[in-house]
């Protein structure tokens, strides 16, 4: 559950909830219990629905956002999470849901442990972290497919930031 208590976890979910509704990423908070893949945490037609009190890992809302952001323009508005899992492209979906977020997290200040908590990723959050500070991102060849951002090679040809630095955050 969102501890309300821990100033850093209220201060960054409050920061990716208003970056998400700022890059077109609707979240509306609910009353009752979502009824979605994770506990007080739904995606509904494209939005994400979320119940502070019951999300387990707040981080969590980030990281279905990715879902979101990485799938098409057309698609994004009819998405709901048990759709997820049935995606043709539901494995690379997933890669680049996690470098997504984690580039969020360092456009936002926020630790990416708020999203590659322990309590996910099957145990392979510290792999993700340990690969993420060395420079091998997860997910970034998808995401540079797709066009959201730049490996240093394209960065350099492009004068841009390399990723973590997104190119835009939703996908058209």
């Amino acid at each position: 559950m969102l501890n309300h208590n821990n100033n850093t976890e209220q201060v960054a979910f409050d920061k990716c909830i208003v970056f998400l509704n700022w890059i077109g990423i609707v979240t509306t908070q609910i009353e009752d219990d979502p009824q979605g893949l994770l506990p007080g945490l739904s995606i509904h037609r494209g939005t994400i629905l979320f119940n502070p009190s019951r999300l387990e890992n707040p981080g969590d809302t980030l990281h279905e956002a990715g879902h979101l952001a990485v799938i098409s323009a057309t698609d994004r508005p009819l998405l709901n999470d048990a759709d997820i899992s049935k995606r043709k492209d539901r494995e690379a979906e997933e890669m680049m849901a996690i470098a997504w977020s984690y580039a969020v997290c360092i456009y936002l200040g926020i630790d990416p442990r708020f999203v590659l908590h322990k309590n996910g990723y099957k145990g392979g959050e510290s792999y993700i972290i340990d690969q993420c500070d060395t420079g091998e991102y997860f997910g970034l060849p998808m995401l540079r497919s797709v066009g959201l951002t730049a490996d240093e090679k394209t960065a350099v040809r492009l004068n841009i930031p390399p990723f973590p630095h997104m190119i835009k955050w939703l996908r058209d």
